[in-house]
């Protein structure tokens, strides 16, 4: 199983991304998904998770970003607008095979490699 997470940069504050993240070896849709990120010196905190329910979100991106899912091309993508420098950080894609949802990492099987996020002010 592989996930790759790709789509991050430099942006100002008030800017948008948006992250992909592409899986082989599992299909998406079976799945729970979703993104955290990590800053320096913190823990891998929640972002934003997907599964045939519905998505939910961290109080901190609520209204901000958006999460979604391409079945046929089998890839996860976070859109981000306006973008805070508080959401600098790196930000990784994880499957669990449960289909619950969750917001703790431990509970995720698979992760991708991360992507680096920066928002200057």
């Amino acid at each position: 199983v592989q996930l790759q997470a790709s789509g991050g940069g430099l942006v100002q504050a008030g800017g948008s991304l948006r992250l992909s993240c592409a899986a082989s070896g599992l299909t998406f849709s079976n799945y729970h998904s979703a993104w955290f990120r990590q800053a320096p010196g913190r823990g891998r905190e929640f972002v934003a998770a997907i599964n045939w329910s519905g998505e939910s979100y961290a109080d901190s991106v609520k209204g901000r970003f958006t999460i979604s899912r391409d079945n046929a091309q089998n890839t996860q993508y976070l859109q981000m607008n306006s973008l805070k420098p508080e959401d600098t950080a790196v930000y990784y894609c994880a499957a669990r095979t449960s289909s619950l949802k969750s917001s703790t990492p431990n509970n995720y099987n698979y992760w991708g490699r991360g992507t680096q996020v920066t928002v200057s002010s």
